[in-house]
């Protein structure tokens, strides 16, 4: 027996990075996955309402139910407020905070009826914290964060639990498309450094943390965001361990 035997789980931006990684994830430990992504077998822009609405029939018509949501679809984008486009911020706000909207409102049609069901959203820790020209894509993701509460709110007592997953900077290839140039070689060397493990996380990590939060051993959580971050938001690093002989 694994923790998602005979469970039915519906992964966004199943199609790359880490949701790609907890479809495997949650497969490896027995659950039925459909992974939806814009691209892939079961093409679904998350921004579509009535394509959401109809792919989470599909899968509830297809399975009898759907158990678990996990929501990775996401875009990157961001800039300083007196520059950026609204067209820009449409886009971003769209996808990673609508997005996660409408595939929790169309999941949890069918969690209501079921009387169970355990959400995943997906948020950032630059939506815990602020980051230089951050901007919309962390008002995105702080957006996340806080709609995940009000959810397990609302919709505890039927049965549904509601949380959040903050990954600090994953090694995925969104990351490697913002990071990856030259010019941004100095900064991606400081990101590492800010993670006090010293390195940037493994999509696996944030696949198990995400399998923990949507299984049965976290029976009792929810409205929680989880930060998985390699101690990235734990505070600051001055050098001074290095002096104590703990640089490692």
């Amino acid at each position: 027996m694994t923790r998602f035997d005979g469970k039915v789980a519906v992964v966004t931006g199943a199609a790359s990075g880490l949701g790609e990684a907890t479809c495997a994830r949650l497969t490896e430990e027995g659950a039925m996955v459909v992974g939806f992504d814009v691209t892939g077998a079961t093409p679904v822009d998350v921004t579509d309402e009535a394509a959401v609405s109809a792919a989470m029939d599909a899968v509830v018509a297809a399975h009898g139910r759907v158990d678990v949501l996990a929501t990775f679809a996401g875009v990157p984008g961001g800039g300083p407020v007196h520059g950026l486009d609204v067209d820009e911020w449409s886009r971003v706000i769209g996808v990673n905070l609508t997005g996660t909207y409408l595939t929790c409102k169309h999941a949890l049609r069918h969690m209501i009826e079921q009387r169970s069901g355990s959400i995943v959203t997906v948020a950032s820790v630059e939506g815990i914290e602020g980051t230089e020209g951050g901007s919309v894509y962390n008002a995105s993701k702080g957006g996340v964060v806080m709609l995940t509460k009000n959810m397990a709110i609302d919709y505890g007592r039927m049965g549904v639990r509601v949380n959040c997953v903050a990954p600090g900077f994953i090694d995925t290839p969104m990351f490697r498309s913002v990071m990856g140039s030259e010019a941004m070689a100095q900064v991606k060397d400081e990101y590492r450094e800010h993670h006090k493990l010293g390195r940037f996380g493994l999509p696996s990590e944030i696949a198990a943390a995400v399998a923990f939060l949507a299984s049965d051993d976290a029976s009792f959580v929810t409205g929680h965001t989880l930060v998985v971050d390699g101690g990235y938001t734990s505070g600051m690093r001055t050098g001074l361990s290095d002096l104590l002989g703990l640089g490692g």
